[in-house]
């Protein structure tokens, strides 16, 4: 089968296009045929090697498709279906964990099941997970005009939040407002200042921060006391280590980086999460703008347009 490999951790030019044998599914998984694969920022984690991974391997994690046989006989061939934790989904066919996957409605778009479930449970757990979202909470954003900031923006004010989101263009900043955003602030030295100003200089509840190094200081300046920084990304690098007394200074904030699979760590509690966000898709809750699809062998562009930011919403490949 035609599939995106890496042999070796580097940058977009070591997603090599090759031909693999097809995957073998244990008692536990299904085979299935891929028609889209998500591409998200844990990719860049896996391909650098941030994140850990034995060379060589297919990356990407998410996508949907039609189930091709299922040893169980539990899940009829032709099914279709979506997942978000199926490593090695840049290829003509994955195994994916029976436990790990959900069918699709009629009514959603195929490039848009292949790339809810990661971003939008993401958004879900940031939101319903790691704090319980109040109305009336106040959030600074980074990376708003995201995969995961256009989902988190619309559920927070769902919620009843109020969104302070931070974008790097015009383009970006109108997806920002159209997903629900109060206000929209581009990224600064004074950015946290303009914050708290906009806040009656008090600081945000909480602060979801998608970009990491670049923007971490600032995320701990522009929190209220006792508020919350959540880092959930790194898509400027990984923040360097510091002092926890530094958390004393900006009034006894707390800080969690958490991740998906900490906060679907159970069957029960993926499900739940699962079905918040197809069923969000399906009311109209949840609008995932998705970019124009690339070809599975131009997973190199996808990269590196991901990381140069000049994607906005949802990237997906089109593998059949």
């Amino acid at each position: 089968m035609k599939a995106i490999q890496i042999s070796q951790h580097g940058g977009p030019e070591v997603l090599v296009p090759a031909e693999v044998p097809d995957p073998q599914p244990t008692d536990g998984q299904l085979l299935v045929a891929v028609e889209y694969a998500g591409v998200n920022y844990i990719d860049t984690y896996y391909r650098e090697g941030t994140y850990h991974s034995q060379l060589p391997f297919i990356p990407g994690q998410e996508g949907c498709g039609r189930v091709i046989v299922d040893p169980a006989d539990e899940i009829a061939p032709g099914t279709f279906v979506a997942w978000e934790s199926a490593p090695g989904s840049y290829a003509e066919k994955v195994c994916v964990d029976r436990t790990r996957l959900v069918a699709v409605p009629q009514s959603i778009p195929h490039d848009v099941a292949a790339s809810m479930l990661l971003q939008g449970i993401t958004a879900h757990y940031l939101l319903h997970g790691v704090r319980e979202t109040q109305a009336g909470d106040t959030i600074l954003l980074t990376a708003g005009a995201g995969g995961v900031g256009l989902l988190l923006t619309q559920l927070a004010v769902a919620a009843g939040a109020t969104v302070f989101s931070v974008v790097s263009t015009d383009e970006k900043e109108e997806l920002a407002y159209a997903a629900g955003a109060t206000e929209v602030f581009r990224y600064s030295e004074g950015l946290a200042e303009s914050v708290r100003r906009r806040c009656g200089g008090r600081g945000v509840d909480v602060v979801y921060d998608g970009v990491g190094k670049e923007t971490f200081q600032e995320s701990l300046e522009a929190v209220r006391p006792r508020g919350l920084v959540c880092l959930f990304g790194a898509a400027s690098g990984p923040v360097e280590p510091f002092d926890p007394q530094l958390l004393n200074k900006h009034g006894s904030i707390f800080l969690t980086r958490p991740s998906i699979g900490a906060y679907t760590a159970s069957e029960d509690e993926f499900r739940m999460r699962a079905q918040a966000v197809v069923r969000a898709v399906e009311d109209g809750t949840l609008n995932i703008r998705v970019h124009e699809p690339y070809a599975l062998e131009d997973a190199r562009q996808a990269h590196e347009d991901l990381q140069a930011r000049k994607t906005a919403g949802s990237i997906v490949l089109k593998v059949t």
